[in-house]
């Protein structure tokens, strides 16, 4: 059985224990989640697909984790302008855990 859900302007295909990483949400460490944006499902039933989203189908979730992602050196440089400038970025991110996908 799998999903795919959306959550922060992007698609994840996701099944019951899987671990990933998404923009963050606003719930802390050991919150529950609902993802009711589910475009997809396959189940025992068969593969349903929506228009845009399933009606009544949900994913379930469990926060592990909020934080921030690597830092990305950002450089800009203009040529023969005696112009550079140096900017960093850490994306924030929020681990989950898929604990059940409801049709």
């Amino acid at each position: 059985m799998f999903a795919v859900i959306e959550t922060g302007g992007k698609q994840y295909k996701v099944t019951e224990q899987d671990i990933l990483f998404v923009e963050k949400l606003g719930a802390n460490e050991g919150d529950e989640v609902v993802f009711d944006q589910v475009l997809a499902l396959s189940d025992d039933k068969g593969f349903r697909a929506g228009t845009p989203v399933i009606d009544g189908a949900k994913v379930t979730a469990k926060v592990l984790k909020n934080g921030k992602g690597k830092k990305i050196d950002v450089i800009k440089y203009k040529s023969k302008k005696n112009e550079k400038k140096k900017i960093g970025h850490r994306q924030p991110f929020t681990k989950v855990q898929i604990t059940k996908i409801k049709a």
